[in-house]
């Protein structure tokens, strides 16, 4: 879906939602939201509908109320308030819908108020915020996460030598590789932190870190011990001068578990 097309889909939504009763807000979100980003042909469409009191529930089961019913192809629902739709041509809608006293329980960084018929400008500020405070309260210790990788790598390492491939795979390319992004974004300079999403350290990362992004790629793109060695040596180099008490026994001991399982694999 091209820019133009993007945006025409937008405004169908919002001239929708404008006309039905039930509704007091529509939010855009992510590239919806176009603040740092504009919408690109992979952009899906990512919102929040916020109605009145009683009818949040009848607009979740029944969708009659999004654009373009004719090319509405599949949709499910995700979490108690959220839903994915599908159109023909592979286009995708992320949304939730809530009453007011519900859109307390939302979390919202980059937004756009795109319709408001209630007031809700200053809630969804303080919700922002919120949600930074909560990010901030949330965030661990940097020596406890690099714990935290350190330790999801090992057992990976030892899942990999046992035989439990899928298993290790998880531990060392999605449970170690999210805690270092967390490190990395919270401790590499950059030009650009606001592109950032503090909500997932995936979202954009080689755009805010290039070169630190091209060469995590292509570790993992390798197999699962050379990828663990390769992750944990970027993490010495990056972080040991961020930590002020690196625990250099503790790596040396995972490198010395990540060679013992190279020698059995081999």
């Amino acid at each position: 879906m091209n820019l133009a097309d993007y945006n025409q889909f937008t405004a169908e939504l919002r001239q929708k939602l404008d006309a039905d009763p039930r509704v007091l807000g529509l939010i855009a979100l992510g590239s919806m939201a176009q603040q740092d980003t504009q919408p690109d042909d992979w952009s899906d469409h990512d919102f929040f509908v916020v109605t009145i009191h009683g009818v949040q529930e009848d607009m979740r089961q029944d969708l009659s109320w999004l654009p373009r019913q004719a090319d509405l192809v599949f949709h499910f629902r995700e979490t108690e308030h959220g839903i994915k739709a599908l159109y023909r041509g592979g286009h995708l809608l992320e949304f939730a819908v809530f009453n007011e006293d519900e859109l307390q329980m939302a979390r919202l960084n980059r937004y756009r108020v795109l319709l408001d018929k209630a007031g809700l400008a200053p809630r969804l500020a303080e919700l922002a915020l919120s949600t930074q405070d909560f990010v901030e309260h949330g965030r661990s210790d940097a020596h406890k996460r690099f714990a935290e990788f350190l330790m999801n790598i090992f057992v990976g390492v030892g899942r990999q030598a046992r035989g439990e491939a899928l298993s290790a795979r998880q531990f060392i390319k999605t449970y170690a590789l999210t805690h270092l992004l967390h490190l990395l974004a919270e401790s590499a300079p950059t030009d650009n932190p606001q592109l950032l999403d503090n909500l997932d350290p995936f979202r954009r990362f080689e755009q805010v870190y290039p070169a630190l992004g091209a060469q995590l790629n292509q570790i993992l793109a390798q197999d699962t011990l050379p990828a663990a060695q390769n992750l944990l040596q970027l993490a010495t180099v990056q972080l040991r001068p961020y930590l002020n008490h690196f625990p250099e026994t503790a790596v040396n001991e995972v490198q010395n578990y990540i060679a013992k399982a190279q020698k059995i694999g081999r």
